[in-house]
């Protein structure tokens, strides 16, 4: 008989970790040995109870989910860390895998996710949840949004401001007191900068771009 994953749960909303438990002892992999409404207790007892699998809330008492990772991995050094949390932002998972933890998943996560991530622990890798990998993608396109925005001049800042609102050359050069040819100069200076091909790849990245300008 295949020896089960064992597994503790800290949540200090007992109900969600009850219901956690009975989602995971459905599959016959599992078996969560033990849940807590506090991670004091939970430490007292780690040594004893040497779980494969700690699935820790983050915001919990006395010891955030973030501190119990650094105290388990010196009193449990075996046991495979995964974060819970309703905060979806990437910061957080970043702050459980830097002290110690192998996964992290939100509370609007599936029970499959949670399987999945049990299992991925316990062979040596990492897992992030959908949702979490979903925002850290976000997070990178604002940062290459913000990358292509940072080679940009105030006056071509300006006139891509005057761009979004509509304005022609002609009234951007009367706006700026610059001379219609300067502002094509200006233009074509931008194309360059943010890649793109045309004026209307322009026009249409300016209205699309989630970038408040």
């Amino acid at each position: 008989m295949t020896k089960k994953v064992r597994i503790i749960i800290a949540d200090d909303h007992l109900l969600i970790a009850e219901t956690w438990a009975t989602l995971i002892n459905l599959d016959p992999e599992f078996e969560v040995v033990k849940v807590y409404d506090n991670t004091k207790t939970m430490i007292d007892e780690i040594t004893e109870v040497r779980p494969d699998v700690a699935i820790l809330d983050i915001n919990i008492n006395p010891f955030s989910g973030i501190e119990a990772t650094t105290m388990i991995k010196k009193l449990s050094p075996g046991a495979k860390i995964i974060g819970v949390s309703m905060h979806n932002q990437p910061s957080f998972a970043k702050k459980m895998i830097r002290n110690g933890a192998m996964g992290y998943v939100t509370k609007n996560s599936s029970k499959l996710e949670m399987y999945e991530a049990i299992r991925s622990v316990m062979k040596g890798e990492k897992y992030i949840c959908a949702e979490i990998q979903k925002n850290i993608t976000n997070q990178l396109l604002v940062e290459e949004e913000d990358n292509k925005l940072s080679k940009l001049t105030e006056r071509e800042i300006e006139i891509i401001r005057l761009i979004k609102n509509g304005s022609t050359n002609k009234e951007i050069a009367e706006t700026l007191f610059l001379s219609p040819r300067t502002v094509e100069t200006h233009r074509a200076r931008i194309l360059k900068k943010l890649g793109l091909k045309n004026s209307l790849s322009l026009v249409k990245y300016i209205n699309e771009s989630f970038l408040d300008l």
